[in-house]
């Protein structure tokens, strides 16, 4: 009976390493131990910038809302406290869409609002 050696699993374990290393500059690209530091670091960046990139939306969608807000006599801590005590549901992002794109709309909730 031939010699079973896992070969084609610890070839494609490799090639995978490599794949994600594409781009990488110098041995990181190339040698396997640099390679696998490099995309261990790469994949916990890319996970934890995920959940940041939710955070920096909602920064933005503040943003906007709130410079909307203010030629209306408000801040957006009154506006956004004025929408609850009314029970307008409406999340931050489709405001800061309307304060953009649509600023009659906006506006009429403000009015709606105050």
């Amino acid at each position: 009976m031939p010699r079973s050696v896992p070969k084609v699993a610890s070839r494609n374990r490799r090639k995978k390493v490599l794949k994600l290393a594409k781009g990488y500059w110098g041995r990181r690209k190339n040698v396997l131990t640099v390679a696998k530091n490099a995309v261990d670091k790469a994949l916990g960046y890319a996970y934890v910038g995920r959940k940041d990139k939710k955070s920096a939306y909602r920064q933005i969608w503040i943003a906007r809302i709130n410079a909307a807000v203010r030629p209306h006599g408000l801040t957006y801590s009154t506006f956004m406290h004025k929408l609850k005590t009314k029970n307008i549901d409406i999340n931050r992002k489709v405001l800061a869409d309307l304060a953009m794109n649509n600023p009659e709309a906006f506006e009429a909730i403000v009015k709606q609002v105050a």
